[in-house]
């Protein structure tokens, strides 16, 4: 029985460049993955980013350093791969074809990519521009919570009720956004309530506005009747939700015992 040289079964000459191993194809992979980790311990520790910066940092310096750190992540990874393809051979050959058809390979990776590349793109944008910050409290479409993380295509909600929403970047890009914590970081509860056409529109301000001491006003009518708009106090984003559904409710009792409201038999 003839035993194999251990050589080729474990180093196929062929795939490698002349005088590379599979070890030296295997550590630049392997570096820029360490490096990628430290990179990112050291920039994500805050005492760290302080000695750098000076001072405490703003909520637009934290979610620049959080994007860049994740980018300089990325690009090194990709340099470590780049550099262990470069010791396999026909790397360099395949590189020639596509370069040679380069319109259809870009069209192809483009079209392939699209999505995941316009999401990168408003990554960067959102970074730069700031519409929103790690810690902001936003409403988006349908969803309110705060920021949690803005990553490079993907940002990252916790509503009120503790759910993690993950919103593509390009639609956070192109959508229209309300950020609570813009401008002061306070924000007025805002009820809305339904009555019927034939009750008394005037009576109903006058009692909400003596009983609460709040801003009252007729916002819509139609012909199934009109609605009330209440403005509460000012407060912290993540108390919103429970003032209004305290006002809402102390509204609708002072409208029930006045006979505003009918009470359902």
């Amino acid at each position: 029985m003839v035993t194999p040289d251990p050589r080729t079964v474990a180093l196929p000459a062929a795939l490698l460049e002349e005088g590379a191993t599979w070890t030296s194809v295997a550590v630049p992979i392997v570096v820029a993955l360490l490096c990628a980790y430290l990179l990112d311990r050291a920039l994500s520790r805050r005492d760290l980013a302080r000695t750098v910066i000076g001072g405490d940092l703003s909520p637009e310096t934290g979610t620049r350093l959080r994007f860049i750190r994740r980018l300089l992540g990325a690009a090194i990874i990709m340099l470590g791969v780049a550099i262990a393809l470069s010791r396999v051979n026909g790397v360099d050959r395949l590189a020639a074809s596509l370069l040679a058809s380069g319109a259809i390979a870009a069209a192809v990776v483009g079209f392939a990519a699209r999505q995941t590349l316009a999401n990168f793109v408003a990554g960067v944008m959102l970074a730069v521009t700031q519409p929103l910050r790690v810690g902001d409290w936003v409403f988006f479409e349908d969803e309110y919570g705060v920021v949690d993380d803005i990553r490079l295509v993907y940002t990252f909600l916790t509503t009120l009720e503790g759910q993690r929403v993950i919103i593509p970047n390009e639609r956070l890009a192109a959508g229209i956004l309300r950020n609570d914590t813009l401008g002061g970081g306070a924000v007025g509860p805002d009820v809305h309530i339904w009555l019927p056409r034939d009750a008394d529109a005037a009576r109903a301000v006058a009692l909400l506005h003596e009983a609460t001491g709040l801003a009252v006003t007729v916002a819509e009518t139609t012909v199934e009747g009109f609605r009330l708009s209440v403005a509460g106090e000012r407060c912290a984003p993540p108390e919103r939700a429970a003032r209004e559904a305290e006002l809402r409710l102390r509204c609708l009792e002072l409208l029930r015992a006045d006979g505003l409201l009918a009470v359902p038999e």
